[in-house]
């Protein structure tokens, strides 16, 4: 057991910032780094009665944008695709929230 979580650590040790930050491209003879959001989670658990054991995990990448050279100095361009997808649960919560202050408004 010992094993197979040392080399579970082995894998995932690299896991971060490393991983967040792409390394730099050339493109179109300017230099890009791409961002992305990074997140994972593992767990496990065991039956102290008969052994049992069992585990797993899973991971979340979103490519966020990039830092470009604008000028002499970095600037951010989002990734206008993945922006709106996370703007979808703001726009949702906030008619729901509108929503309800038309109703009670009108109670």
């Amino acid at each position: 057991m010992s094993d197979s979580f040392s080399s579970f650590v082995d894998t995932f040790k690299n896991i971060g910032v490393n991983k967040a930050y792409g390394p730099a491209v050339q493109v179109g003879g300017e230099e890009i780094i791409p961002v992305a959001l990074v997140s994972f989670g593992f767990g496990g658990g065991g039956e102290a009665g008969d052994g049992a054991s069992g585990g797993g995990g899973g991971g979340l990448v979103l490519p966020l944008g990039v830092y470009r050279t604008v000028g002499g100095r970095a600037a951010f361009r989002p990734n206008t695709v993945v922006t709106l997808l996370c703007l979808v649960p703001v726009i949702l919560a906030a008619g729901a929230a509108g929503a309800r202050a038309i109703r009670a408004a009108r109670s």
